[in-house]
């Protein structure tokens, strides 16, 4: 495990976030938010690349990369065996089906969605495992393992996000943080089995893209009952998955 790696990574990205979030914070006290005024969407989006950023700088700065070509072409890897992507869709399908028999939806919206929403997702949300499932997950992994590393990045990468419920105007200030963090401990253990068994950034990435797609589409609503039984299901699904890569690769 590269200590000062993870250090810097991990410093950059909350760092950057901060920054950029809370001068949409402090805007947001005088009324101008990101649904009265659109230019408050550059530091809102720049904030949620915090990740990708600091990834890029961390990387070159440890001389792990050569420049900017080298680090896309090591996150945007899309030759993977099909049993990957297949893993992709399950890990989607264990997380949206209870959600959607547990909590209902509220409104749901037309399923082409689901195909047209994807690729837009990069800049919704997707980009962040270019840092979080690029450096940290598996720095960590080294030290600690799988279950312990994805629960401590679950913890990091709830935090991360607490800022975005005091902006007015997204998504999460009209939400409820401890629901929230509840499926992110349960992303975080599914986007950490893609990473542990493919070895492969863009599945990350695209399995993210694909979360995000669905909550649009599906217009889930947050329950305890059904946030904690889709964590369990993910985290049960997400470690027998990891169990059995490790025992067919002994």
């Amino acid at each position: 495990m590269n200590r000062k790696i993870i250090t810097q990574f991990t410093a950059l990205t909350f760092g950057i976030a901060l920054i950029l979030w809370g001068i949409c914070i402090l805007l947001g006290q005088f009324g101008i938010t990101i649904e009265n005024n659109y230019w408050m969407y550059i530091p809102y989006l720049l904030g949620g690349f915090s990740p990708t950023i600091a990834s890029y700088i961390t990387l070159k700065k440890s001389n792990e990369i050569t420049g900017f070509k080298e680090w896309i072409k090591n996150v945007f890897t899309f030759k993977s065996p099909i049993r990957f992507y297949l893993l992709v869709i399950i890990l989607n399908a264990v997380y949206l089906i209870p959600q959607i028999i547990i909590n209902g939806t509220e409104g749901m919206n037309p399923l082409y969605l689901l195909i047209i929403l994807p690729p837009l997702m990069l800049f919704g949300g997707g980009m962040e495992e270019a840092g979080w499932r690029y450096i940290l997950q598996p720095e960590l992994d080294k030290k600690y393992g799988y279950i312990l590393s994805s629960s401590i990045v679950a913890v990091i990468w709830s935090v991360w996000h607490l800022p975005l419920f005091f902006i007015p105007g997204t998504v999460q200030n009209r939400s409820n943080f401890w629901l929230f963090a509840i499926c992110v401990i349960g992303l975080a253990f599914a986007l950490g089995a893609i990473r542990k068994i493919s070895d492969n950034v863009f599945l990350c990435i695209l399995f993210h893209c694909l979360i995000n797609a669905g909550s649009v589409t599906f217009n889930i609503p947050d329950t305890l009952s059904g946030n904690l039984i889709t964590t369990i299901l993910l985290i049960v699904f997400s470690v027998t998955a990891v169990s059995i890569h490790e025992k067919n690769r002994s």
